[in-house]
Parts: C-alpha cells; sequence; structure tokens
C-alpha cells in the first residue's frame, strides 16, 4: 500500500493524516472500507481531512459529475460525517451500489441528479433503498501521466 503525499505547507508533517485509498472506483460495487479493500493512503494536511477516521478517497469512474467539476479518474475524498443538503456532491448506496451524486432537495422530496445534463434525475423514492453515506469534501485531478500513481 502506497502513501501519496501532498504538500503539508511546511510544518515538517507535525499535523499530517493518512486517509484511506479505496480500491474500487465509485459507481463500480459497494466497496467496504475494509482494508481488503484499501489501495493506499493519501497524506493530507488536517486541514483538508479534519474528520481522518470518517474520511476516505475514492477513483472515480465516469462522466456522470462533469458538471460539477468531477471527471473520470478523478480522486474524490468523502466525509462520512458531514451533514447532507441541498446541492451537495454526495456518495449514495443506492441498492447496495455506491454512486457519487448531486442530492437535490425540493420540498419533502430528496433526489439524487447526475450533474450531466445528458442523465436523468431519480427521486430516492423511485430507486429502492438509497442512503446517502458520504459528502464529497473535495476532488483532486492529475493534470499529469498517471502511471505509477494511484491506478
Amino acid at each position: 500500500m502506497g502513501v501519496y503525499r501532498i504538500s503539508d505547507g511546511g510544518d515538517g508533517g507535525r499535523d499530517l493524516v493518512h486517509i484511506p485509498i479505496l480500491g474500487q472506483c465509485l459507481c463500480a460495487g459497494f466497496p467496504s472500507p475494509a482494508d481488503d479493500f484499501l489501495e493506499g493512503a493519501l497524506e493530507l494536511p488536517r486541514w483538508l481531512a479534519p474528520n481522518p477516521p470518517a474520511t476516505f478517497a475514492w477513483n472515480i469512474s465516469g462522466d456522470s459529475m462533469r458538471g460539477a467539476g468531477i471527471f473520470d479518474r478523478d480522486l474524490a475524498v468523502v466525509d462520512r460525517s458531514l451533514k447532507a443538503g441541498h446541492g451537495s456532491v454526495v456518495v449514495a448506496a443506492v441498492d447496495g451500489e455506491m454512486s457519487i451524486k448531486r442530492l437535490v432537495i425540493d420540498g419533502n422530496v430528496a433526489r439524487l441528479a447526475f450533474d450531466n445534463s445528458e442523465l436523468p434525475v431519480f427521486a430516492v423514492e423511485e430507486l429502492g433503498e438509497a442512503e446517502i453515506w458520504g459528502v464529497v469534501r473535495f476532488s483532486i485531478r492529475w493534470h499529469i501521466a498517471r502511471a505509477g500513481l494511484v491506478r
């Protein structure tokens, strides 16, 4: 398991946290935060991940969230301790499958929407069993060749 370091801002590593990178891509099944699914760890300053036990990184697969600036092969950092609200980008377990969506609340109806106008919006009650699993705190996009990095 590798550790990928983001510059700590010169504090000498005194306040860094390790965030597990889950080995399965979002939208491709239900990756459990168990060691069997860990691909590595991301070392971040605590201010980027203030609640490390509730924070995970996931590889993104697909273009369903491109309107939110999240693209195929990006890395999403998800915090399970944050409360999702209208407009939040969330990770939802829908019928046991993990997926990244935008939460849209219209009156008393919660919807999970793709951030891609070519894809449909679903009311949560139309999807079967759905649960908001966490809120995307931020995402990371690589602007160089990724050979040997996260995948």
